[in-house]
């Protein structure tokens, strides 16, 4: 089956690079493959997809509704995987194999071959994050070693910045602010939720591990970003929780703040009583409580 760049797929469709970026970041229309390096490879079918979306957009359509139409088609028309395994599920088998192994040529192969199965954030969502997991799962239970652990966070983190770079949508749009609590060293899963603001329309700036809310303010003041995101792992104690949970408040100012992590449930009397939000563990809640929250934001500035 031929394969095409986005540049050869934008002049057979009619329809701007910029564009086809932006339904597959915001609709999943459609989900082409990825080289080695990332770049995206559209097939056939990708191309008549396209081509649907843009007939009905033309026709007056709005881009969701249509991109609802046409998923719908494709997914009642779609075949069977082969062997009726999950190819996504089976590539992060075979890249934790390979940490096991502790073979980083082949875990480099192995994360290659994960680019080509879909967009960036179903990668990272269905192979790569659930990867990442079951590589912390097994330093938590000794089965391997801080070598091992290490090599899987080096070539997935790479892989994931790599993702998060090209996701990136153009300037001049919203902004997401991300970062881990200040004792949290587990930061890749932030990436992760970056490439996931980045399909909700948001330009995701990652600033890290053990980011103390005298940093979260500064980048507030400098970045005035619309959402602050953070994560924790495993909870402070109590009266170290209350403390740090009223700087990250003070620190957010007006901007919708939220939580995520394994951690953050058990501090959520202290951030709603701050004005924060826990991050549902489903993503369209998640989706849903931010734009709500942006949302009550913008009518309370109009009523200002």
């Amino acid at each position: 089956m031929s394969r095409y760049r986005i540049h050869a797929v934008s002049q057979m469709c009619g329809v701007s690079s910029a564009t086809l970026r932006a339904w597959e970041r915001r609709y999943g229309v459609p989900s082409p493959a990825r080289t080695a390096s990332a770049y995206r490879l559209y097939s056939e079918d990708d191309v008549a997809v396209i081509k649907k979306m843009r007939d009905y957009v033309n026709g007056g359509v709005a881009a969701a509704e249509a991109a609802r139409m046409v998923l719908e088609t494709a997914a009642a028309h779609a075949p069977a995987p082969a062997g009726g395994g999950d190819a996504f599920a089976e590539a992060s088998e075979r890249i934790v194999g390979a940490v096991l192994r502790f073979d980083p040529d082949g875990l480099e192969a192995e994360v290659n071959r994960a680019l080509s199965l879909g967009p960036a954030v179903t990668i990272f969502e269905r192979a790569l994050g659930p990867a990442l997991e079951r590589v912390g799962d097994l330093w938590h239970e000794g089965k391997i070693t801080v070598a091992q652990e290490h090599l899987a966070s080096q070539v997935l983190g790479a892989t994931l910045l790599h993702f998060l770079r090209l996701a990136q949508p153009g300037e001049g749009g919203r902004r997401a602010l991300l970062a881990a609590f200040a004792e949290e060293d587990h930061v890749l899963g932030l990436f992760g939720v970056g490439l996931r603001f980045c399909s909700w329309g948001f330009r995701s700036i990652v600033l890290g591990p053990r980011t103390p809310p005298a940093a979260i303010a500064r980048a507030v003041e400098a970045l005035a970003p619309d959402v602050v995101g953070l994560t924790v792992t495993v909870p402070p104690p109590p009266p170290r929780a209350r403390e740090l949970v009223d700087a990250y408040a003070d620190a957010c100012r007006d901007a919708v703040w939220i939580v995520g992590g394994a951690g953050a449930e058990a501090l959520r009397p202290f951030l709603e009583a701050r004005g924060g939000l826990v991050a549902s563990t489903e993503i369209t809640a998640a989706r849903a409580q931010v734009e709500s929250a942006l949302h009550a934001r913008r009518r309370r500035k109009d009523a200002g």
